[in-house]
């Protein structure tokens, strides 16, 4: 199977640049897999599209800050760094952008000395990501004050006070992404109550997205493609909520691919005498690279957006509803100018 499967045309003026004026007032499209049908409606036609037995799953980890500017040493070039995850106080896994040079010392200029930071890759070689080495802890408080939030490369613009709050998932608990799970987005208070009255049910995981979810797939292969690891954590009862919603039947929505991977990851499939599996507590890293071919353990519903064209995210989004399907699906969401990617719309695939 190749990557280049994965393409479709998509005009650049439908790749969204700034969030709805409104949180919860996108667009969305529902697929039904099994039937082929499509329908368009709105994010806030949720409560009345969904079984009210669902078992909605939401990602609840936090942005943090993740982007940072520095100087280098050598040259003087401005430097754009993303933090993906710390490996300790003084050392960080990073994307390095804007740079001719992939090496060498840096400064991170501050408002004062003393939160003034001077770092050095310390893993030389060509492949991302890299290692950089800080004289001084990194905390969230610095990057807090001097970090800006991870807008990804698709976004033409630079980040605003207004992304602090929209490039966030209303429930974000445990910081640790260092881009949001966009489907998470769509929801709002009003929306949430607006399900539980209903009768729906939400629980939360957390997984903290990195390089295994943003990551492009650059083999020719899909089966070549590799995933890093991304940390995830699942708390006792709601392993137990989630196992016995699906052993009573109930649907189980993931929001978002990054909830369906933890789902995905962390289910243990039942033995041949009572046919039931359940969902394994506690913490974990999971690499799960899910393409067309892949037999979903947990997962009945996926509410998610718009995905980049030849992306494990597209691949996923394919293994759950048909490659096909989902091809066509997208042409549909042009042809109706429908706004892609994490600013986007929304699809609900059942």
């Amino acid at each position: 199977m190749k990557t280049v499967d994965f393409y479709f045309d998509l005009p650049e003026a439908l790749i969204a640049q700034t969030p709805p004026e409104t949180r919860g007032q996108s667009r969305l499209m529902t697929l039904d897999r099994v039937t082929g049908a499509r329908a368009h409606h709105s994010v806030s036609d949720l409560p009345k599209l969904l079984d009210p037995r669902s078992l909605l799953v939401f990602n609840d980890s936090r942005v943090r800050k993740a982007r940072v500017f520095a100087v280098s040493k050598e040259t003087s070039a401005r430097v754009e760094f993303l933090l993906i995850k710390a490996i300790d106080p003084h050392t960080w896994q990073v994307l390095v952008q804007r740079a001719k040079r992939r090496h060498g010392s840096y400064v991170f200029t501050a408002a004062t000395v003393a939160d003034t930071r001077e770092a050095e890759i310390i893993a030389n070689d060509s492949a991302e990501p890299r290692l950089l080495r800080f004289d001084k802890p990194i905390d969230e408080q610095w990057l807090d004050r001097y970090g800006h939030v991870p807008l990804p490369p698709y976004i033409k613009r630079e980040d605003s006070s207004a992304d602090s709050e929209r490039y966030q998932t209303i429930y974000a608990r445990h910081i640790g992404s260092a881009a949001a799970p966009t489907a998470g987005l769509h929801f709002t208070t009003a929306l949430l109550d607006a399900l539980h009255e209903r009768g729906v049910e939400t629980a939360f995981v957390t997984l903290h997205v990195g390089l295994g979810t943003f990551l492009p797939v650059r083999s020719e292969y899909v089966e070549e493609h590799r995933m890093h690891e991304e940390a995830y954590s699942i708390e006792e009862n709601t392993a137990r909520q989630i196992s016995c919603a699906q052993q009573e039947g109930r649907p189980l929505v993931a929001i978002g691919t990054t909830s369906l991977r933890v789902l995905e990851s962390a289910w243990v499939s039942g033995t041949a005498s009572d046919g039931y599996g359940h969902l394994q507590a506690g913490e974990g890293a999971t690499s799960i690279f899910i393409y067309p071919g892949y037999r979903f353990k947990a997962v009945d519903a996926l509410f998610t957006n718009f995905h980049t064209p030849q992306s494990s995210l597209l691949m996923l989004v394919s293994a759950f509803a048909g490659r096909d399907m989902i091809l066509e699906s997208y042409a549909e969401a042009v042809r109706n100018g429908y706004r892609f990617f994490s600013y986007g719309d929304a699809m609900l695939i059942r």
